[in-house]
């Protein structure tokens, strides 16, 4: 049988990685968030700590990327890689990365425009996890100790973060129900009725 993969977009907070988990546990398949930054670092031989400063944050500064790239090591070897900036140099290896990762095995992959990588790949599973902004300020409280504006100023900064990121390098808008195969609020279905939803699909489409 084929591969499959099933991606997950998330908005902050909203479980889209321990709905990714409970994927794993239930399917025996894994789950890469960033596990998958350590696996590009090494496939392209910039350094790790640069992907995960950078994860899914674009930067428009040119200076900042050509600053940046003296700490990131030889990298790839073909010219047109390496007159890059950094920023796209990381997310081309996390590119090339998801690509190997479906060819390799069935598995989940937690944001890093996924879907977008595996636009061409028969067997996927495009989802987008999103809840109410008072559940996300709640699971923000609980996970990081902080006040209830601090949370809702962390949830706002990520958001914008991953939204600018996911714009810049798709051709699709994050969070839009067009950009995805299924969009579900985790504050109302949960963990498990997420993964229910989720695995029903890939029943229907028989993956």
């Amino acid at each position: 049988m084929s591969n499959y993969v099933i991606t997950i977009g998330r908005e902050f907070e909203s479980l889209g990685r321990d709905i990714g988990l409970k994927l794993s546990e239930v399917l025996g398949i894994k789950c890469y968030d960033k596990e998958l930054l350590s696996r590009a670092a090494k496939e392209s031989g910039l350094c790790e700590e640069i992907f995960h400063t950078q994860d899914e944050r674009p930067t428009s500064s040119f200076l900042y990327s050509l600053v940046m790239d003296t700490y990131s090591a030889t990298g790839y070897s073909a010219a047109p890689f390496l007159d890059m900036p950094l920023n796209h140099k990381i997310f081309l290896a996390q590119f090339e990365t998801i690509k190997k990762l479906a060819d390799e095995e069935s598995c989940i992959i937690v944001g890093r425009c996924a879907d977008y990588a595996l636009s061409d790949f028969p067997h996927v599973i495009n989802t987008f996890i999103h809840a109410d902004l008072d559940f996300r300020i709640r699971n923000a409280m609980k996970e990081f100790d902080v006040s209830e504006s601090k949370a809702k100023d962390m949830i706002l900064k990520k958001d914008k973060q991953r939204s600018s990121y996911y714009n810049y390098y798709s051709n699709k808008k994050w969070g839009s129900s067009k950009s995805y195969d299924l969009s579900l609020n985790s504050a109302k279905l949960g963990i498990d009725g997420c993964v229910n939803m989720i695995l029903r699909y890939k029943e229907i489409m028989n993956y």
